[in-house]
């Protein structure tokens, strides 16, 4: 049987404010901050970790710290972040809640067949909230000042904009082994059409939306996705993923040991920045469950390091 992708598993924005960040994304939109750590590859930056109530894997949204200028839009970049809650009238309450912390988000509409609403973090980062109709996981924070049938279950699809299609296409069937399910249209430039491309057993929680688009060229920045990731279930999974992307030919990290998950990193053919991450052993590898988040946690291989890294990093 040909290894699957279960769906995604985080993915990994940049801020440059990450008190305003951790206010708006655990006070504003409800979600529980489940690790406050540091980019391994840059110890002076946070990385900030937000999930469900017990960090399911595929609940995450993640952001690195830097001093950046805003992200320069453009396309070959993830141009849309979708959350899944659970109804049409948690839709509605999530536009009154929105409007009343004085986010501006969009009026509640239908796209590709379910009810969504469109919106910006204070950044500038594009975020959706679409109804799932209850299906896949999401597990409620009981700390969370959003009542539990209203909060965020977890990631939804992921929209990539490419300006060549046809090459990421091949890449997403032939080597990610995704299988396109339907097309519809982009609601954000006339004429344009979305493909969707299911990963495992599908479901919106499972689902990557790509749209060809020609013009600009992106630059990361704050507001902006440094990448997507994937996820396997172990680390077996990742070998035979490391094995398919050698046969293929594509330039791989090699798999890197993240402590809280193991990863490979690797770009799709126009140049978007993907992951494939284990859902072992997960974020309670280094402190309780009901303690997540509540201090710096440093793998194993930075903690000597522990009084030098702190004196870097700003307070949150």
């Amino acid at each position: 049987m040909t290894i699957q992708l279960s769906g995604i598993h985080h993915l990994t924005a940049v801020t440059a404010k990450a008190k305003e960040n951790l206010d708006f994304y655990t006070q504003v939109l409800g979600m529980r901050l489940v690790k406050k750590t540091v980019n391994q590859d840059d110890t002076s930056a946070y990385h900030l970790f937000y999930g469900d109530g017990v960090a399911t894997p595929g609940s995450d949204i993640t952001f690195f710290d830097w001093p950046a200028k805003r992200e320069i839009r453009g396309t070959n970049s993830v141009v849309r972040t979708a959350f899944r809650v659970n109804g049409a009238e948690t839709i509605n309450w999530w536009q009154k809640h929105l409007t009343e912390k004085g986010v501006s988000v969009e009026s509640p509409r239908e796209i590709d067949g379910r009810l969504s609403l469109p919106f910006d973090d204070p950044e500038g980062q594009r975020l959706i909230l679409v109804d799932d109709g209850g299906a896949g996981s999401g597990v409620p924070w009981d700390k969370s000042p959003v009542p539990p049938e209203h909060q965020i279950r977890g990631l939804g699809p992921i929209t990539l904009s490419v300006s060549r299609l046809a090459n990421t296409d091949a890449f997403l069937t032939h080597v990610m082994n995704m299988t396109p399910i339907r097309e519809y249209e982009y609601p954000y430039s006339a004429g344009k059409i979305v493909h969707v491309y299911s990963m495992g057993d599908g479901g919106v929680h499972a689902e990557l939306h790509v749209v060809e688009e020609t013009g600009a060229r992106h630059f990361l920045g704050a507001g902006g996705v440094h990448h997507v990731a994937f996820r396997t279930p172990d680390y077996a999974g990742l070998s035979e993923w490391k094995r398919i992307t050698d046969e293929a030919g594509i330039g791989t990290s090699g798999e890197v040991e993240r402590y809280y998950f193991r990863s490979l990193y690797f770009r799709e053919p126009n140049g978007i920045l993907f992951e494939i991450a284990t859902d072992i052993p997960g974020f309670s590898a280094d402190e309780p469950m009901e303690h997540l988040g509540e201090k710096l946690s440093l793998p194993p291989f930075l903690e000597d390091r522990r009084a030098e890294i702190e004196s870097r990093l700003k307070a949150i």
